[in-house]
This record gives C-alpha cells, sequence and structure tokens, in this order.
C-alpha cells in the first residue's frame, strides 16, 4: 500500500527555516496536485500551500511570501520551504494529495 510520508520537522527558533518533504513510501508511484495542510495546536487544519489544475501554486496569506512549495520532476516527493518562521507556524504540518490521501504529519515547533 502506498503512503504519504512527511519528514524535515522539528524545534526552530523564531526566523529560522525548515524544508519539509513529503513522499510516497511506494516505489513507481507518483502523484499531482500536492497539499500542504497546517494544524495548529487546538485549532483546526487548514490549507497553506497548494498546486491549482492549471499548475499554479496558490499560497495561504499568512505564509505568502515565507513557504515556497515545489516537487521533483518524477512528481514522487513535494517539498515545503519555510523560511522566516514565527510562533503561529506551530503545530503538525501534514501533506495531501488525492492519489494517496493524508500523511502521518511531521511537527513543528518555532520557539520565540
Amino acid at each position: 500500500q502506498v503512503q504519504l510520508v512527511e519528514s524535515g520537522g522539528g524545534l526552530v527558533q523564531a526566523g529560522g527555516s525548515l524544508t519539509l518533504s513529503c513522499t510516497a513510501s511506494g516505489s513507481g508511484f507518483g502523484y499531482n496536485l500536492p497539499h500542504w495542510y497546517h494544524r495548529p495546536p487546538g485549532e483546526q487544519r487548514e490549507w497553506v500551500a497548494k498546486m491549482s489544475t492549471s499548475g499554479e501554486i496558490l499560497y495561504h496569506a499568512s505564509v505568502k511570501g515565507r513557504f515556497t512549495m515545489s516537487m521533483d520532476n518524477a512528481k514522487v516527493t513535494t517539498y515545503l520551504q519555510m523560511n522566516r518562521l514565527e510562533p503561529e507556524d506551530t503545530g503538525v504540518y501534514y501533506c495531501y494529495t488525492a492519489s494517496f490521501g493524508w500523511g502521518q504529519g511531521t511537527q513543528v515547533t518555532v520557539s520565540s
């Protein structure tokens, strides 16, 4: 069975950077239209970056200019580069695709 696996989370001080990755665990499987979601502590999961059907990458206003979403050529791994992190960015980050559903999430903690 193919699963999406997020990695790259951790503890970082405000102003720092992290790069998250989301990889399909099964060999030979790719996907399109990846989405990244953020679930702050005690709050609902909300999208932060997503790819439209036109190929355009959309960003939530709270992360625009700080986060960058990308994908490898094989469409096996999606990345979320996070710069100038803020304490409000703390929470669990998930990737999602229609092909494979949700990953298990990776924890990001930004200290002030």
